[in-house]
């Protein structure tokens, strides 16, 4: 405030002096008519009102009505007027340049809100093309709040949805935007004011409201806010359809599941039964068996149960992970204690596979289901060590890039053929080359990707044959979201 008040003090000394100079060139240098020195002033009172605004124009018109009256009409060197033709100069000259000033402030709070109006109308468009370019929709309510605290510069954003019974809020995230507020926001169809720096817009589809839209600190013009509200209100709407087409391939995808699951017993549960069918036939056909035999054939049988128990363990796992009735336990959680984690739930002998953990400082703590997110850690890093030669080493890693937390293992192994990237995250598919060299299910990655998109993130895989081969988690930092929330 007092930086204002010097601000605007400076302005109107300075227009005095410009009216001042003005009088002076007039009176000493060179002189002119009193229409001509009138028309001066008025043009320096339109100068400083268009410069500095209406209330500087104003108390410069009055000045420069008085300069003028004191220096140019007669009598000279007095404020009293002897014609009455010069009292009408005299008003007519400060009607004019009051006029001027503010017919000069008119045009530039227009210019000014023009100019606003245009950078909004921007930052829409740029709004709407990421919108548009958003691969993930399923990720969208996680990172909206950001993205629009970012593209509109506004300091905290938070979203609920009703549908969901949540709410997500922007990386900077401030308390003055409160949970009950944006639920009471979205029983209402206008815009409610906080005050003039916050304000609630209701997410609305036609009649149908879908949430509530709270935005703090730097908040655009109303018609920007409606035009917003629509814009995240379709994406909402669309990424609600992407979700219930996604439930319904589900349904599709577990009929394939059931399918693939008696494709499957030829080998996977066929084998398993085999040998524990001729351990047992041994066993009983009365053939006299040496005790280290019979511990021979005991062993087979536990293998091979075993391996029949975890078949059925990961198909019923990853029938609800599609169905969705794997509920997530959301926790801010540290990076560096999550890999610590993952290496202390998988034996391995460092001489024979050294595991390197890289974890740079300052890692952000990160919203996740943590034992989901090790049971995930857990099998890539098995696979890893199960793949790699001995000898090599393998690299387990974090790093933040753009928003995401990506968590990576890093083998020299064989590598992925290019044709079979793209289908090693499907259910029972194992590569090729080691399908029967080493035995597996075919069900560790689908049930890893499956676990990962249930967070909003993504897995992906580099690779290069005879170079070893690099998975990669991708996680939101910035879900935030809150749980159990309940609508009104």
């Amino acid at each position: 405030m007092k930086y204002f008040k010097r601000r605007k003090l400076l302005q109107i000394a300075q227009s005095i002096l410009i009216v001042s100079l003005v009088t002076v060139f007039y009176t000493n240098i060179l002189q002119a008519s009193q229409t001509t020195v009138a028309l001066t002033l008025l043009l320096s009172v339109l100068f400083v009102a268009t410069l500095w605004g209406h209330g500087v124009g104003i108390t410069t018109s009055v000045v420069a009505a008085f300069l003028y009256n004191y220096y140019f009409l007669p009598p000279i060197h007095s404020f009293m007027v002897s014609d009455q033709q010069n009292w009408f100069a005299l008003v007519a000259f400060l009607a004019v340049s009051i006029t001027a000033s503010r017919l000069s402030q008119n045009a530039r709070n227009r210019a000014r809100e023009a100019t606003r109006r245009r950078r909004e109308v921007e930052r829409l468009y740029d709004f709407s093309q990421q919108l548009l370019t958003t691969d993930n929709v399923l990720e969208l309510f996680n990172t909206l709040p950001e993205m629009i605290r970012s593209v509109f510069q506004c300091e905290s954003v938070a979203m609920f949805i009703r549908e969901r019974r949540r709410i997500y809020r922007s990386e900077k995230a401030l308390q003055s935007l409160g949970d009950a507020e944006l639920q009471i926001a979205a029983t209402q169809t206008e815009i409610q004011w906080k005050d003039d720096n916050a304000c609630y817009i209701p997410l609305r589809i036609g009649t149908r409201i879908l949430g509530a839209l709270g935005i703090s600190g730097g908040v655009p013009s109303r018609e920007t806010l409606e035009a917003l509200s629509s814009l995240v209100a379709v994406a909402a709407e669309r990424a609600g359809t992407v979700e219930q087409l996604g439930k319904t391939e589900a349904a599709r995808e577990s009929e394939r599941l059931r399918s693939a699951l008696l494709d499957s017993v030829t080998h996977e549960l066929r084998t398993p039964l085999t040998g524990i069918t001729a351990a047992i036939t041994s066993l009983r056909s009365g053939i006299a068996l040496s005790e280290e035999q019979r511990d021979e054939m005991l062993a087979v049988i536990e293998q091979e149960s075993t391996r029949l128990n975890n078949l059925i363990s990961q198909a019923v796992e990853m029938a609800q992970l599609d169905a969705g009735q794997v509920p997530l336990e959301m926790h801010p959680q540290s990076v560096p204690d999550l890999l610590k984690s993952v290496l202390e739930d998988v034996t391995f002998d460092p001489k024979k596979h050294p595991v390197q953990l890289r974890v740079p400082d300052g890692l952000p703590t990160v919203a996740m289901d943590k034992r989901m997110i090790i049971k995930v850690m857990h099998h890539l890093l098995e696979n890893a060590l199960k793949y790699s030669e001995p000898g090599k080493p393998i690299i387990l890693s974090a790093e933040k890039d753009s928003g995401h937390l990506l968590l990576s293992v890093a083998d020299r192994g064989a590598g992925i053929d290019p044709m079979e990237q793209s289908l090693i995250f499907d259910k029972f598919y194992r590569g090729q080359g080691q399908r029967y060299r080493i035995s597996g299910t075919g069900m560790g990655l689908a049930i890893a990707k499956a676990i990962v998109e249930a967070h909003g993130g993504t897995i992906s895989v580099t690779s290069q044959l005879g170079q070893g081969s690099v998975f990669t988690v991708s996680l939101p930092l910035y879900s935030r979201v809150r749980q159990t929330i309940e609508a009104d």
